[in-house]
């Protein structure tokens, strides 16, 4: 049996709190604190604003984590795997850069612009070498909420008169203008909080969105996206919905519709569903037989693309394409900054959620593969890719779990992987774009359905966190309601808010013990330690309310540890009685550094 999650969190929190001291053995005290006194203020920032030409250099390599290790870049190990990995992560990055665009509500084109320049930068500022920055499901449904919320359109309906007939119809090159404009100025907003919450050294900021409150989060916004989708998937025409109750909203207007259901359009795209879904399954099931993922995304879009240009299903079946792909890319532009106070409450949030899911990945990862990653370093990388990119016309980007797993699977082993894959998707923009003109929008509403059913595997924390832990699973809950039915802002802002109430509530139903030995703890006195330890600590019965000598403490080693380590023992016992167990390795080797 091994400790649940939250009591864990409290053994390795707390063992952690402890400051080692070496304290006389005759009188040994808790000494939280130094008496000593430390540097005035004014030499504390003399040291800060001290320049001088290793300073310099520490920081230019701080900011440019490239500096530090392409010198060193072992060419004949590396540079074959890294050029497979970011050939295969590029050829997945290019179909959901095309698909992930919709979700921001803008023309695909621009997905493209956002597969290339952040990915590129990545390379300059990241310090993880597995993960593949780019377009993201959630983050850009955040960005399609925002800009279909600035840019609605009711704004875009035009009167024309034909003959005496009066029409209104909806001016999408007008639209479509205005909700790319919104979708820079927000990127740029978001990139530059990134920037500044990363000069400011607040990298530890995503430990306040806890793992269940994020895999609640992402649950529902897997929900809102799939949603989404569908009047892609079954080719009718709806407006889209964002805010309180939008899901709700979104379906009723599907429904509404259904009997204008387009045939041929929801016909190719469960087409294209199954075949994904084969294709991640024999993917999953032979990970360790293939040298590289069967590259579905890329063939649906390739197919899919054939099809509907020789059979003309947009002409003659009314199947909705992607339509014109400019060739080359867009000169930079100014955003309109004008937009600023209206979006500001946005992008502070979608700046926090995507530096979170970033860093998540990139610490999974950094453990796997024996190297650290900087998390003020990551926080600002995330925000210079954003800022840098939203004047080359893109949305905001952060880290992919699917492609970082291809790029990882296929063998990368730095960041050169990403710089080669953001090379595929720029080669495609300026040489072939034209080709997938005529690509349906069904199907890529079935590649973005498709990679969400990780997302909706999330769905099994629900039996696990009841039986570990009834204040996860609360958040779980919290988090994943309030999204679904307030939207993904106001949602993510209850679910923090819920969080930190039950941070209250866990505090002030801890207690505290303190057990003090007069002496240095070393091996001959180590059983009597322990002994005495045992005499004093009681177990209660959570039935009977009834106190009991702990004779049967299975914490000896635990005990020893923190005696050898500190000197003296100090333990957090929850208010609600709960069952002692072995402590888990993990706890073990975080309480030996």
């Amino acid at each position: 049996m091994s400790l649940s999650s939250s009591d864990s969190q409290s053994v390795l929190y707390t063992c952690l709190s402890l400051r080692r001291t070496e304290p006389d053995p005759s009188s040994l005290t808790l000494s939280l604190f130094s008496s000593e006194p430390g540097p005035s203020s004014l030499t504390r920032v003399s040291l800060l604003v001290r320049c001088s030409s290793d300073r310099a250099r520490s920081v230019l390599f701080s900011v440019l984590p490239i500096l530090s290790w392409l010198p060193s870049y072992p060419v004949r190990e590396f540079l074959f795997s890294d050029v497979v990995s970011g050939l295969s992560t590029g050829v997945v990055q290019l179909p959901q850069g095309l698909a992930y665009a919709l979700l921001a509500a803008v023309p695909p084109v621009f997905g493209l612009y956002s597969s290339f320049y952040p990915v590129l930068l990545y390379t300059f500022f990241g310090t993880s070498r597995h993960v593949s920055m780019g377009t993201f499901a959630v983050i850009s449904l955040m960005t399609g909420g925002v800009v279909v919320r600035e840019a609605p359109d009711s704004m875009f309906y035009i009167q024309t008169v034909n003959g005496t007939n009066m029409s209104v119809v909806l001016d999408e090159v007008a639209r479509d203008a205005r909700r790319v404009q919104v979708a820079m100025v927000f990127t740029t907003l978001t990139g530059a909080i990134q920037i500044v919450l990363g000069l400011l050294r607040f990298g530890f900021v995503a430990i306040y969105l806890s793992e269940p409150l994020v895999r609640g989060f992402t649950t529902a916004a897997a929900v809102h996206v799939v949603i989404s989708q569908l009047k892609y998937l079954l080719g009718v025409k709806t407006r889209r919905y964002s805010g309180l109750l939008s899901v709700i909203y979104s379906l009723q207007a599907v429904f509404s519709r259904i009997t204008e259901t387009n045939v041929p359009t929801l016909l190719l795209g469960l087409s294209c569903c199954v075949f994904l879904y084969v294709i991640k399954d024999l993917n999953e099931r032979f990970k360790k037989r293939l040298p590289i993922p069967i590259p579905g995304e890329i063939i649906v879009v390739i197919v899919s693309t054939g099809v509907s240009y020789g059979m003309a299903l947009s002409n003659d079946y009314h199947v909705d394409v992607v339509g014109e792909i400019p060739t080359g890319l867009l000169a930079p532009a100014l955003p309109d900054f004008s937009l600023t106070p209206n979006l500001i409450t946005d992008a502070f949030a979608v700046a926090i959620v995507g530096y979170s899911m970033g860093i998540s990945l990139a610490k999974i990862f950094a453990l796997k593969h024996k190297y650290s990653v900087d998390g003020n370093q990551e926080l600002l990388a995330h925000g210079l890719c954003n800022f840098i990119s939203s004047f080359f016309h893109t949305f905001v980007v952060t880290c992919s779990m699917s492609r970082s797993m291809v790029q990882e699977s296929t063998g990368g082993k730095t960041q050169i992987a990403g710089l080669l894959a953001s090379l595929v998707v720029l080669l495609v923009v300026v040489a072939i774009g034209f080709v997938f003109e005529s690509l349906p929008q069904t199907a890529l509403a079935a590649i973005i359905m498709v990679n969400l059913l990780g997302m909706f595997k999330q769905f099994r924390d629900i039996p696990h966190l009841w039986r570990t832990s009834k204040i996860e699973l609360s958040i779980w809950l919290a988090a994943f309601v309030s999204s679904v039915l307030l939207g993904l802002d106001l949602g993510l802002l209850v679910s923090i808010a819920f969080g930190i109430l039950t941070v209250i509530y866990r505090t002030q139903n801890e207690g505290l013990k303190v057990f003090h030995f007069n002496s240095s703890i070393y091996f001959a006195n180590s059983d009597r330690y322990v002994s005495s330890l045992k005499e004093q600590v009681t177990l209660v019965d959570e039935r009977m309310w009834l106190k009991r000598p702990a004779s049967k403490l299975e914490y000896k080693d635990f005990i020893f540890l923190l005696g050898s380590c500190f000197r003296y023992s100090y333990f957090s016992i929850p208010a609600e009685p709960k069952p002692f167990f072995p402590i888990p390795d993990w706890c073990r080797l975080a309480l030996q550094l």
